[in-house]
């Protein structure tokens, strides 16, 4: 009597769903606005991790219940490089924090998906910003759904501490410290003039080398 041995399948789970990460430079600019700034807020955790434009996988073995959000923000979980977010090898923690930037192409039957999902599996704050209009709609949690808010001129982020204001039809960010959130092209500016700053001080420093060892002092022992 023999027995059949059934081959075990193999569920992949890609790292990419093919889409672009924005359809237009604004909605580009404003994702990585958020995404920078977010994790800039956050640098100093090691257990907040900020990811753009990458996939979550909400269920081991259900790779079809899958988005990719266009930022989301994990509490308690080490910051490092992921082709995608597995929920099930990440302590079984959903992004508490999800951003999606809408652009022309996003339908309301798409966007009313993808807030199901999140609410599904266990989102505390959803926030849809359309930088065309400069508007803004909150979701947050109470129980098991998430519950859209009458958004103030003013509203906080419960969870980021981050500042939405509407003021003359312009929506602005703003981080826990009172500080606008920086565009792309300023995010560019200050890492240029950061290591322009860093080249500077390695400059002085070789040059104070140089000079001990012409006195004949090893820099390295000093």
């Amino acid at each position: 009597m023999s027995t059949k041995i059934h081959p075990v399948e193999v569920i992949h789970y890609p790292d990419s769903d093919g889409k672009p990460m924005a359809e237009n430079t604004l909605q580009y600019q404003w994702i990585v606005m958020v995404k920078e700034n977010v994790e800039a807020i956050f640098e100093g955790d090691p257990n907040i991790f900020v990811a753009a434009d990458n996939l979550i996988y909400a269920l081991e073995g259900r790779p079809k219940e899958v988005k990719a959000p266009d930022v989301y923000v994990a509490f308690g979980r080490p910051k490092g490089h992921r082709g995608s977010y597995k929920v099930w090898k990440e302590g079984n923690i959903f992004p508490q924090v999800v951003f999606e930037i809408l652009s022309p192409g996003n339908s309301g039957r798409e966007m009313v998906d993808k807030r199901m999902f999140y609410e599904r599996h266990g989102a505390e704050e959803f926030y849809m910003i359309d930088p065309e209009y400069s508007t803004l709609e909150v979701w947050l949690r109470k129980g098991d759904r998430l519950v859209s808010q009458h958004v103030p001129k003013d509203f906080t982020s419960p969870r980021l501490g981050v500042r939405f204001r509407t003021d003359a039809d312009e929506l602005m960010l703003f981080g826990p410290d009172g500080e606008r959130f920086l565009t792309v092209p300023e995010i560019r500016k200050r890492a240029d003039r950061e290591q322009s700053r860093a080249d500077r001080e390695q400059s002085r420093a070789d040059r104070l080398a140089a000079k001990l060892r012409a006195l004949g002092i090893d820099p390295d022992t000093v």
